[in-house]
């Protein structure tokens, strides 16, 4: 866990100036270039996904599903996860695409309002999914399905012009962080009912 929040550090820091910032500004006008409006809708529709009361929605399902422990070290985790990104953005005040380059900039949703650094929706999608699959016995497949889906939130974020992609790459190693933090919290449950 430790070895993670270090490289999403790592990464912020990296993206703050220089080349890594420069880097960071083009990889983000690639993603942001925009690639029609099918791609509009489907990441608009995505982006969601990774926001704190999505977990929130998860983490009732699963309550109401019978797997109370798996709702619960899941949602500790995403709140984590959300806390934790929220102090970063104080820390690293990184501003977002569309204050720093307004000219330059899709927006495509309304503007969120912490910095930019970490992206928060990749941290909580990252950390509730990897804590309920463990929870839940979910095997290899499930498990990166999950992870794939916090990556394509991720670049959603990139996409709809609130990140750039080291933010999204910070988000997903804090959420990464969290969740290796959890696993070594205590073992997996063992609730009843179906997996």
């Amino acid at each position: 866990a430790a070895g993670l929040l270090g490289a999403a550090l790592a990464v912020g820091a990296w993206s703050r100036g220089g080349r890594g910032r420069r880097l960071d500004e083009e990889a983000f006008r690639a993603l942001n270039d925009g690639w029609g409006p099918a791609a509009d809708g489907a990441f608009r529709a995505v982006t969601e996904l990774g926001s704190i009361w999505a977990s929130a929605g998860a983490w009732a399902v699963l309550r109401v599903g019978g797997r109370a422990r798996a709702a619960d070290r899941a949602m500790a985790a995403a709140l984590l996860a959300w806390t934790a990104g929220q102090g970063l953005k104080r820390l690293f005040g990184r501003p977002r695409p569309y204050e720093a380059e307004p000219d330059g900039t899709r927006l495509l949703i309304r503007e969120p309002a912490a910095a930019s650094w970490p992206s928060s929706h990749p941290a909580v999608l990252g950390a509730f999914a990897a804590v309920a699959a463990r929870e839940l016995g979910l095997g290899g497949a499930a498990r990166a399905g999950l992870a794939a889906l916090a990556g394509i939130v991720g670049l959603s974020r990139v996409y709809l012009g609130v990140h750039y992609p080291a933010d999204v790459v910070g988000g997903i190693l804090l959420g990464r962080a969290v969740a290796e933090a959890a696993a070594r919290s205590g073992p997996p449950g063992r609730a009843a009912g179906p997996r």
